[in-house]
């Protein structure tokens, strides 16, 4: 004799998403956040001021000493290249902040990477005269074809007090 077995329907479930809709919502939104955030970067990037005529008079107060670079592993793996050295004020006037241009060449003599950067800056105290401060430069995206040369270090800003 054999046995009959009812099998009750199971009350289907409501078709939803759940965590994945999450998931595309939350992608979504961060996708439109980052492409505002670069069209307001793109819309209101800095713009490099060249150096005053007044500023290019006072370079010559400027003393660049004891500067030399190196290269360190970091923990991920990546080599980071440190420019350090001293930056003097010979002039008469305070110094608010002094940004440089550091350009690296190839071993053709073609610029691979120029990063304009702060030596010195009103956080810092500024630069008074006859002062010296260090200073310390990292990089850790330079670019292979790089000659493992010193960088050529140019004065881009001077910010008076």
């Amino acid at each position: 004799m054999a046995s009959e077995r009812t099998f009750a329907a199971r009350p289907a479930k409501p078709a939803s998403g759940g965590p994945i809709l999450y998931v595309v919502g939350v992608l979504a939104l961060l996708g439109l956040a980052m492409f505002g955030y670069l069209q307001y970067t793109a819309r209101h990037k800095q713009t490099e001021v060249p150096l005053t005529p007044e500023a290019k008079a006072y370079v010559r107060s400027l003393v660049l000493s004891d500067v030399g670079i190196k290269a360190t592993d970091s923990f991920a793996n990546q080599t980071v290249v440190e420019i350090e050295g001293n930056i003097g004020n010979n002039g008469e006037r305070n110094v608010d902040a002094i940004e440089i241009y550091c350009n690296f060449y190839d071993r053709y003599g073609q610029l691979v990477l120029r990063e304009r950067l702060p030596i010195v800056s009103a956080k810092m105290g500024g630069l008074k005269p006859g002062e010296t401060k260090a200073f310390r430069l990292p990089f850790d995206q330079i670019p292979s074809s790089w000659n493992n040369g010193m960088p050529q270090l140019v004065i881009a800003a001077i910010k008076f007090s």
